[in-house]
């Protein structure tokens, strides 16, 4: 089933020393584009919905290698406009075993920083879209970003459209004078799927919720009472033993019905970034596709089978996607 998404957010490169060296040890790097939406951007034309992505690029050659890496995936790129400014970027030191990854990032002056709502067409970008999909990382990193994200959540909720968000809370952005949290309640308001758990509810709501399943369904409910236009809710959980061992598992509360995935297990991770990010694909995907509650398995699968992949993008089919689902997980060689 081709579907048509729009997403919204910041083309980022990342520099990686090889391997899992510091990068103390290393002399050179290797790069990857990405972005939290269009790593879910990407992920959702792999598994061949229709996706158009707006942001801002570089006017130079790194932005014009960014606009060839979105094109490869077929991802509509009318909407990416290019600018003066350098593109974002963020450094990546991979842990291993008991050393955790570091990450430092490049992005409050870059390309995507400096949009602005005139630069959009939001009637034209949403039109016969079924999905909008935002995370709170791009309100967080300009006011330009803040306002040209509002106009078109309020122009979605004019136009009947499913809108999903990750409000993902990054205490290191927000430097413009905005409080983060009093933001990302107001354009929660303007959403209908919520992808997140107690963490993220208690800092937008200011609440003190457990993490327990009772205190989810809490903290649930009390989000949907001061955010009226969200009708569904989905967590995903990661329990990280060591940098190379994780565990996910996702739940969700929908009409005050609880139900969650098993925990599926990572034993050798080769790359943490983007799991979340496969988890929204996987989850649209799901839900485009499929009941809630498969939709929900479907997503959790999509996180575990990311951690298996190098780079920021979660390049599996929804057909892998399902065998890891259907608990095909031996690693079999295929012939």
């Amino acid at each position: 089933m081709a579907s048509k998404i729009l997403t919204f957010g910041e083309v980022i490169m990342r520099l990686s020393p090889p391997g899992n060296k510091t990068m103390k040890q290393s002399h050179e790097m290797e790069f990857f584009f990405g972005g939290t939406e269009l790593n879910v951007a990407s992920s959702l034309a792999t598994m061949g919905c229709d996706v158009t992505h707006i942001s801002n690029v570089s006017d130079d050659f790194v932005g014009e290698s960014a606009l060839s890496f979105i094109k490869s995936f077929g991802i509509d790129t009318t909407f990416i406009n290019k600018n003066e400014h350098p593109l974002g970027l963020y450094f990546l030191e991979v842990g291993a075993s008991v050393r955790a990854s570091r990450i430092a990032y490049n992005r409050l002056n870059g390309s995507f920083a400096n949009i602005k709502p005139e630069q959009v067409d939001w009637k034209k970008a949403l039109e016969g879209c079924d999905y909008f999909h935002w995370t709170g990382i791009s309100p967080g990193i300009s006011e330009g970003a803040y306002e040209t994200l509002k106009e078109g959540l309020i122009t979605a909720r004019e136009m009947g459209i499913e809108v999903t968000t990750d409000p993902a809370y990054r205490s290191n952005l927000w430097k413009y004078g905005k409080n983060g949290n009093e933001v990302l309640k107001e354009l929660v308001s303007y959403s209908t799927i919520f992808i997140g758990g107690v963490n993220e509810i208690n800092e937008i709501l200011g609440t003190q919720f457990s993490s327990d399943q009772q205190g989810f369904m809490e903290a649930c409910e009390e989000l949907k009472k001061q955010c009226p236009s969200i009708h569904k809710i989905f967590d995903k959980i990661r329990i990280g033993v060591t940098a190379s061992s994780q565990q996910t598992q996702g739940r969700a509360l929908i009409n005050g019905n609880y139900f969650e995935t098993k925990f599926l297990e990572i034993d050798n991770v080769v790359d943490r970034i983007g799991t979340g990010d496969a988890f929204a694909a996987g989850l649209i995907y799901g839900l485009l596709n499929f009941d809630d509650e498969k939709a929900l398995n479907f997503a959790n699968a999509a996180c575990a089978i990311k951690h298996t992949i190098l780079g920021d993008i979660n390049y599996c089919s929804a057909e892998d996607i399902l065998e890891v689902m259907a608990g095909n997980s031996g690693g079999r060689i295929k012939r």
